[in-house]
């Protein structure tokens, strides 16, 4: 396969600056990012206040789209890897996302006329989107590692620099599309219409995207020589000179059995789910029995060494404890939004952000912090003391653990009062950093260690960390306890909702036909058999679950250090 890769050995240490290529994979990935966090941040609001949905409702479908927006990187980079390129794929799926963000559009036009088919159109807009972004998402990352030699010491750099970019899209997104689409009046009534302003503007900033990156690509994204990066593979004898294998070889047997795994692997999942909502108890479990089940398949490959094999099996350790941090950090669209929205005074220097703004400081601090970060690995690697990839990604994982204890003690006792909106950035601010440690490390981790055969399907394998734990966010998010507003909410309905559930008040059939109207559940969340009283003991779950994922991927740090071979 035609790809600009040589095989692994030692760290090179390269020629200062970047190529210019990955400022056109930058600026393309910059107006994605636009279009995709932009639109993410209107969509569960858009759910609950034009389309009916609970907010528990909300946060799984919005669990179940961002993972399933991961898994299908999985099929994307296949496809790319064997016959289209990573340069059609991204025109592929950049192109469709576009046409999604439309059919979100029409969605926030309908639903004054029916809410059902509205529903329905939302529903196909998020399954296009879904299917652009499996073709977009693996490709353009792993074209950031192809315009390096395999070993180079700047794609930690590189891949932070291209994060930087991510996050500057992200920024303008969750600006634009806010001040756009997430509108108050003056007495706080939402004006719903205002959503399909939002989505537009997302999907032409998606269309903008596609169409630079159409231009730019036959100039820029080239290696020194002028050859293109990530045109469409051919299978020939060249590439044996990079000392890998130059075709994946799958026997229809290994085919076979890890079709019948993730067979398996699903129905075992979906009952142990067991839940009446159809997108925890199947798209869930299809998210992660893919997940395994197609890891699996690619060390059954017959063409991978032992050091190949060890330093897959690396990337699938760490990715694990990915799950949890994306799990945690990805509550800033579904939980923390409904916080910022219903239980946060907003106004910050005199200004009441939109509730769907104040995620944005992520992205701000990302832009603010993301050099100085790049900055910081290259100094610690020529003085010999820059961590290796797994320990700055417990760092990550312990800074995101941290950011959620500050606002758990914020939240103790605060009763019927609203949390201050800088206690919401102070947690952003640590959720940033430890981001920082941890994606852009993760992806230039991914272009490290992957044989170059593989590398936009083990890009993809990456990005199944971020399924799975897109799923389990959208899980945990559900676990939002009731607030002072759905109290009063039920008090006007006649309803005792405190006392039913602590368990003094008996509920009527009345009574739980009324909740059931309002959308509110009679009784307390619980996760592992512990209830979830209050904002304190939901925001516990997310010290306790990365802080412990920290602890344990620092330990085994040394070991995967050994099965590394030299990568750092």
């Amino acid at each position: 396969m035609t790809q600009t890769a040589v095989a692994q050995g030692p760290e090179i240490v390269s020629e200062k600056g970047h190529p210019k290529g990955l400022s056109v994979l930058f600026a393309t990935e910059m107006w994605e990012r636009f279009n995709f966090y932009g639109m993410r941040a209107l969509l569960t609001l858009f759910l609950v206040n034009a389309l009916q949905f609970s907010e528990a409702e909300s946060s799984y479908a919005y669990g179940g789209f961002l993972g399933l927006c991961y898994l299908t990187p999985m099929l994307g980079g296949y496809i790319s890897d064997r016959y289209l390129g990573n340069r059609n794929c991204i025109l592929l799926g950049g192109f469709v996302m576009g046409i999604g963000q439309l059919l979100m559009v029409l969605s926030a036009t309908l639903y004054t006329g029916s809410v059902d088919t509205a529903r329905l159109v939302m529903w196909l807009a998020l399954f296009v989107i879904i299917f652009g972004n499996g073709f977009f998402k693996p490709n353009i990352s792993s074209m950031v590692g192809s315009l390096y030699p395999k070993n180079d010491s700047r794609l930690d750099a590189a891949f932070t620099i291209f994060y930087m970019g991510i996050n500057m899209g992200a920024f303008l997104g969750m600006l634009i599309c806010p001040i756009l689409g997430d509108v108050k009046l003056t007495d706080g009534t939402r004006v719903v219409a205002a959503f399909k302003w939002g989505f537009l503007a997302a999907g032409l900033a998606m269309f903008l995207g596609t169409v630079l990156f159409y231009f730019l690509k036959d100039k820029y994204v080239v290696t020194p020589e002028g050859k293109a990066i990530g045109a469409k593979p051919t299978f020939n004898a060249a590439a044996s000179t990079t000392g890998e294998a130059d075709k994946a070889k799958f026997t229809s047997g290994a085919i076979a059995g890890c079709g019948i795994l993730l067979a398996a692997l699903f129905l075992i999942f979906h009952f142990v789910a067991n839940d009446p909502n159809p997108i925890k108890s199947w798209i869930y479990p299809f998210i992660y029995a893919t997940g395994i089940s197609l890891a699996i398949l690619i060390l059954t490959d017959k063409s991978i060494t032992r050091v190949e094999k060890q330093r897959i099996l690396v990337l699938y350790f760490v990715a694990f404890f990915v799950i949890f941090f994306w799990a945690c950090f990805e509550q800033a669209g579904s939980s923390l939004t409904f916080i910022a929205d219903k239980q946060t005074d907003r106004r910050l220097f005199g200004w009441d952000m939109p509730p769907s703004f104040i995620q944005n400081a992520n992205s701000i601090f990302i832009i603010i912090f993301a050099l100085p970060f790049s900055w910081l690995w290259i100094k610690l690697q020529k003085r010999n003391m820059e961590p290796i990839s797994p320990v700055k990604q417990a760092l990550g994982l312990a800074l995101l653990s941290l950011g959620f204890l500050i606002i758990a003690f914020q939240v103790k006792g605060l009763g019927d009062a609203k949390l201050g909106v800088i206690w919401l950035i102070v947690m952003y601010l640590f959720h940033t950093l430890g981001e920082l440690c941890l994606s852009p490390i993760g992806l230039s981790l991914v272009a490290k260690l992957a044989p170059h055969r593989f590398s936009s399907l083990l890009m993809g394998v990456w990005f199944l960390a971020n399924a799975a734990g897109y799923a389990l966010a959208g899980t945990l998010g559900a676990l939002l306890p009731p607030n002072p507003e759905n109290y009063a909410d039920a008090a006007k309905a006649g309803v005792d909702l405190k006392g039913i559930l602590d368990g003094t008040v008996s509920a009527t059939p009345d009574m739980l036909a009324a909740l059931e109207k309002l959308k509110l559940a009679a009784h307390y969340p619980s996760f592992v058999g512990f209830t979830i009283h209050n904002l304190f003991e939901f925001f516990m779950i997310f010290v306790i679950l990365p802080g412990v994922a920290a602890v344990l991927l620092f330990m085994i740090s040394p070991f995967l250090k050994r099965w590394m071979h030299g990568v750092k």
